[in-house]
């Protein structure tokens, strides 16, 4: 799970959003009662101040700042950080240094809550002098202002003294540049003059080319000497890091048992109720006191500090989490389920089910409740089936009666559940998630536990319907066993005509043409510069998919489209799928290339040639854009710029492949893209080498996949593997599919066959169109693989149906992470329209041939360019 999405779920029940909106009012302007008074105060006179993210920045008008430099973070606690923000205020306006703080007590709280990202960890203000000599004097002189007030370490940084002033070389104007995985991230010049990432990882270190200043030298020694050499225990491997702390495994030098340690953070990693790690961990040890004996739960050895940071020892219990048995054991991973291995997973299921409510029954009988519930926090012992629980942080005593502070989102259980009864609704949400792991849409809409245990009872027809109708009960609140089950969410089926008509209602009762961030709800990614306008994630994805799927022209979105392009926001990649040139490619598909030709032009005033190779945002999507644009105006310039593209995205293919941790492979950020590209434009020229350069492509990302235990090929991340559309092998198979209409390669051959199967899994984790069901609908529709039946595509599409959801009384699905519904192309709703629309086409008339329905850009029917 990816633990990003969590805050963008506190905004809205149906929808992922920016917290920053907690604070805002219509004009984008804070709420007086949501802002420190410190921000409420009148910007000086010679200033101008801005907001940014959740940062409130202030300068000086006449103030020039080097590009980077070494920059003062300021750490503070919630309740001291207004007090904080005064006096820096007060330190920096009279002497005219730039600062900038967190306007609101609750940007603070998600900065420093559990699952807040580590690199920015205890930031509340930053604070930019403008050389070595000022550094030093902000460093002593502010450093004595808030000698002694607390705040969270920012782990970045190197601490100056004992106070809550940090240091960290870096960048101070927004400059952005490749990671080299697709994604834009803040940069700084190297030695040479090059834009690098600015790299913020959570331990403090000085670029290559950067000196640290000599006044800095005693406070990286001091940081230094706090090692874990003088205790009683060995460190082997991390386990788990979150911003309250780490987990590690290790050994007891003393015995050579294996010991877990916890550690905690002052004032970091907060939970709902605000209480950081450190109060955390301390309720752990009291509750795993309490259970001790009972052998349900790991005996506490050791409890102890390593400079502020809390530390507590316990045993290791032996087995893997329950979550770890999915991959290997569940049956409908698979294309044609065994029933006898479907029946021998169900019994095993029911086992593990029933250790585990025995374990928790345990817990209650000492007062205890466990809180935080789910299959992370379940150890399966080596004998595959005794069970013990994990993770006592959030347990708490009945008697407390309180809510939830830390939850899994698909166990989290209603405002209304308290004490024991928190405990039974994660219960009740693992009997359907051993069978169907799909929980997070009960976070979306409870009702939806009587679609998911309809689900369950056809595809495992030993369970009994009374297990099941148990746990739909307990969820949605019902009394007793045999209650009657609330109606399904989905309005309608996904696969026909009646669904594909909702969900285009659906995604245009979700639009918010006032809003200048995105137009239709989707994807977090939205809300980095530029997000809400690309094809992947905003509007002209949108807009694409309902002009494919033949739905009427929606000219206010196009209107909105066309305005928020003009000025773009700052940071706006140039990408196809990620940026301005994909905007282009739609508005020309709609009719607008006036526009699109102009916003190319725009674009291309950018350093694109600098970009990696693939499809999503760089070279190979900029190629296919140029070339279709060049061909539809005749502009000469726009047709050597893709020539260029070209010529600069197959000098990438010859360069070493990325290390193998490092190394992406499928459509979108693997070879697979460019190989497209040299296939579209060796069907505009004739050239013979774009093929060649096709066939290398793909014989590279064909060696980064490998065949599973079913014999299916995936593309292998080591600790992963991926059949999808966007990041796995099926992207791989259906550029396959479009070498292989120009020229025969058994290799090929092979390759799409084995890829074929992992198109037609029983289960798959999310609907979405790059990485989930819908892409496999979408391959399915459009490929010339041998083998590919009718029947495999009609039960992909009928299988849509297990994630579809109400949205006002219309059928829409949820995106990545499964908390909330998403409208977007890449993850959510229009994508899914988009494969349904494909496989409706194929099924309405099988002899047009695949692929003539609904298209991805630049992928249309194999061997009809």
């Amino acid at each position: 799970m990816d633990k990003r999405y969590e805050v963008f779920c506190l905004i809205d029940r149906c929808f992922y959003d920016t917290p920053e909106r907690l604070a805002l009012r219509s004009d984008g302007r804070l709420r007086d009662e949501e802002s420190y008074e410190t921000a409420r105060r009148p910007v000086p006179e010679g200033w101008r101040a801005a907001r940014s993210g959740d940062w409130l920045q202030l300068q000086p008008v006449a103030a020039e700042l080097p590009l980077q430099g070494w920059k003062i973070h300021v750490s503070a606690t919630l309740d001291g950080a207004d007090k904080t923000a005064a006096r820096i205020w007060e330190y920096c306006v009279p002497r005219g240094i730039p600062f900038k703080f967190v306007p609101a007590r609750h940007l603070l709280f998600l900065r420093n809550s559990k699952y807040a990202g580590r690199d920015n960890s205890g930031k509340f203000a930053t604070v930019y002098p403008a050389d070595e000599r000022r550094l030093h004097t902000v460093l002593t002189e502010l450093g004595e202002l808030l000698a002694g007030e607390p705040g969270p370490y920012v782990l970045t940084d190197l601490r100056w003294r004992e106070g809550p002033l940090y240091v960290r070389y870096g960048a101070f104007a927004p400059r952005y540049c490749d990671n080299g995985s697709g994604t834009l991230v803040t940069a700084v010049e190297d030695g040479t003059g090059r834009l690098v990432p600015d790299r913020r990882t959570p331990t403090f270190r000085v670029p290559d080319w950067v000196t640290l200043p000599d006044f800095l030298a005693p406070h990286l020694a001091a940081r230094n000497q706090v090692t874990v050499a003088d205790l009683p225990y060995r460190v082997d491997r991390a386990l788990h890091f979150s911003n309250g702390g780490g987990v590690y495994r290790g050994t007891d030098l003393r015995t050579g048992a294996a010991v877990v340690l916890k550690e905690a953070r002052p004032y970091a990693g907060l939970a709902a109720d605000a209480a950081d790690a450190v109060t955390r961990l301390e309720r752990e040890k009291a509750a795993l006191e309490r259970v001790s004996g009972l052998g349900i739960a790991p005996e506490v050895r050791d409890w102890f500090m390593l400079g502020d940071h809390r530390f507590l020892v316990m045993d290791e219990l032996p087995g893997r989490t329950l979550n770890s048995f999915f991959a290997e054991r569940h049956p409908l991973l698979a294309v044609a389920p065994d029933p006898e291995e479907v029946a021998r997973y169900t019994r095993w299921a029911r086992t593990v089910l029933a250790g585990t409510e025995r374990a928790v029954a345990a817990l209650h009988g000492r007062g205890l409740v466990f809180n935080d519930l789910h299959m992370f926090n379940i150890m399966v012992a080596p004998d595959g089936e005794s069970v013990a629980l994990l993770d006592f942080e959030a347990a708490a005593p009945e008697s407390a009666a309180a809510r939830q502070t830390v939850a899994h989102p698909g166990f989290l259980a209603p405002a209304d559940r308290t004490g024991f009864a928190v405990d039974r609704y994660a219960l009740a949400c693992l009997r359907l998630a051993m069978f169907i792991p799909l929980t997070s849409l009960l976070a979306i809409d409870p009702g939806k536990a009587a679609h998911l245990a309809e689900v369950a009872g056809r595809e495992f027809p030993d369970l009994p319907a009374d297990f099941l109708a148990e746990a739909v009960a307990e969820i949605v609140g019902r009394d007793g066993p045999g209650t009657a089950a609330p109606p399904r969410t989905a309005p309608v089926p996904a696969d026909g005509p009646t669904g594909r008509e909702s969900m285009v209602r659906a995604i245009l009762a979700s639009a918010t043409p006032d809003r200048e961030d995105r137009l239709f709800p989707g994807d977090i990614a939205q809300f980095s510069p530029g997000g809400g306008l690309g094809l992947a994630h905003g509007a002209a994805g949108v807009l694409y998919a309902l002009a494919e799927c033949g739905a009427e022209r929606y000219a206010e979105g196009e209107r909105w489209l066309l305005r928020q392009a003009a000025r773009p926001p700052r940071g706006t990649p140039l990408g196809l799928y990620d940026g301005l040139l994909g905007v282009a490619h739609v508005l020309h598909r709609l009719g607008r290339t006036e526009a699109a030709h102009e916003l190319a032009g725009r674009a291309l005033d950018e350093r694109w040639e600098r970009l990696p190779g693939h499809l999503f945002g760089g070279l190979a999507g900029i190629g296919l854009v140029l070339d279709e644009l060049a061909a539809a105006t005749g502009d000469d310039a726009l047709a050597d710029r893709a020539r260029r593209a070209t010529e600069l995205a197959a000098a990438r293919l010859a360069e070493p492949p990325e290390p193998r941790g490092r190394r992406r492979a499928g459509l979108l950020y693997g070879a697979t893209g460019i190989a497209l590209l040299m296939l579209r434009r060796h069907e505009r020229t004739g050239d013979g080498a774009l093929l060649d350069l096709a066939a290398t492509a793909l014989r590279r990302d064909l060696a980064h996949c490998a065949v599973d235990r079913r014999g299916m090929l995936n593309v292998d991340e080591g600790d992963r593997v991926l059949p999808y559309l966007g990041e796995g092998s099926v992207g791989i198979a259906a550029v396959l599919d479009d070498y292989l209409a120009h020229a025969p390669d058994p290799e090929f051959e092979r390759a799409r066959a084995a890829i074929l199967p992992g198109a037609g899994l029983r289960y798959y984790a999310q609907p979405g169109l790059f990485r989930g069901r819908a892409g496999m609908v979408w391959h399915l529709a459009r490929t010339t693989t041998p083998g590919a039946e009718p029947a495999a595509l009609a039960a992909q599409a009928a299988a849509m149906d297990w994630y579809g959801m109400s949205y006002q009384g219309e059928l829409a699905f949820p995106g990545d992470q499964m908390m909330r519904l998403s409208m977007d192309l890449a993850t959510g709703t229009a994508g899914c329209l988009l494969a349904l629309g494909a496989a409706a086409a194929r099924a309405a008339s099988p002899a047009s041939g695949p692929g003539h329905g609904p298209r991805l850009p630049f992928l249309p029917p194999p061997g009809r360019p």
